[in-house]
């Protein structure tokens, strides 16, 4: 009965170290998330970097997001389009070239940018801001 007793706590001690471990990856990888999305705009920005930023390896940041189906690269790819897409439909923004919006969100090479855009949206950004523009 005892040993009963003492395998029960003992499994019950492993299981909550798992779950301790298994919210402190959830913590890391929103952490991850979090930097892409503070820092996605600068174009230097990488796995390396984001994982000097808080202490861990490359290859903990890469198997971190692994877990969401999603490489770096492709959440970072998503972050940045998606704040191309913003400056886009911000009229206050009007005044900026393509190429503006496409370094403003972290693009080095504008013929990347327009193709990515296009792949995800459908269009391309010029198509996309003469449509807005016509809708006002």
């Amino acid at each position: 009965m005892a040993d009963l007793a003492a395998l029960a706590l003992g499994a019950g001690a492993v299981t909550s170290h798992g779950a301790a471990r298994a919210g402190l990856r959830a913590a890391r990888r929103e952490s991850v998330l979090r930097a892409i999305d503070a820092h996605g705009g600068d174009p230097e920005l990488s796995a390396a970097s984001v994982a000097a930023r808080l202490g861990v390896t490359p290859r903990y940041v890469h198997l971190l997001l692994e877990e969401t189906g999603q490489t770096f690269s492709q959440h970072l790819l998503a972050r940045r389009l998606d704040r191309a897409l913003w400056l886009l439909r911000d009229q206050r923004q009007g005044h900026l070239r393509i190429g503006d919006i496409a370094g403003e969100a972290g693009f080095a090479d504008l013929s990347y940018f327009n193709r990515s855009f296009r792949r995800r949206f459908g269009d391309t950004p010029s198509a996309v801001r003469a449509r807005l523009r016509n809708l006002s």
